[in-house]
């Protein structure tokens, strides 16, 4: 099985007023039982030229403008090596993947390509039994639940919030907070 943690800045929040994506990053990783997992590879980030300004509420939160992003390839570009990774995932990985899936299905189908099949898991709507009252955590706040640190310094890149993100699910999962429903495929296969 292959699970891929998946993190995306966008130059805004909806799609529907034509905000893109400007930095998407992926990081995959194997496991053969739902208990050991090994990377594959190094994350790989790119920055990708949305050919429209950023809203300066999402620069804010990013902290990348405009200029960061020249010489980057426009989305058509990237396109094909980010479907090649999504056609070998089962699972994904994202905090907020309510926000992260459909961008990224949206700007797939613009460069002509299908949304691979795979099954999403949203380690922010998962993780609100380990935050007070239910409440849908912040990246920070999972971090902090499982007793990670969060370096406000780096938040939002892509890399760091992926690598984040992977280590607050891999601790939900031995911790018994995460159970992904495929994983109860992967348990079957293991026991037959």
């Amino acid at each position: 099985m292959i699970i891929t943690g998946l993190d995306i800045e966008t130059t805004g929040l909806k799609q529907e007023e034509g905000h893109r994506i400007i930095e998407v990053g992926l990081a995959m990783y194997q496991t053969t039982d739902g208990v050991s997992f090994r990377k594959l590879g190094n994350t790989w980030v790119q920055r990708i030229n949305p050919m429209r300004a950023i809203d300066p509420g999402a620069q804010r939160v990013h902290g990348i403008d405009i200029t960061d992003l020249k010489g980057s390839p426009e989305w058509g570009d990237a396109a094909g090596k980010i479907n090649k990774f999504l056609k070998y995932t089962d699972l994904l990985i994202a905090h907020n993947a309510a926000f992260d899936a459909p961008f990224i299905a949206l700007e797939l189908m613009r460069a002509g390509y299908d949304m691979p099949d795979f099954e999403v898991f949203c380690t922010m709507m998962e993780g609100r039994q380990v935050t007070s009252m239910g409440k849908l955590p912040s990246l920070g706040e999972l971090a902090w639940a499982f007793g990670r640190t969060y370096d406000t310094s780096q938040a939002h890149a892509a890399d760091y919030d992926i690598e984040l993100t992977m280590d607050c699910f891999f601790d939900g999962l031995k911790q018994g907070v995460f159970t992904p429903p495929i994983f109860n495929k992967l348990t079957a296969q293991a026991q037959s």
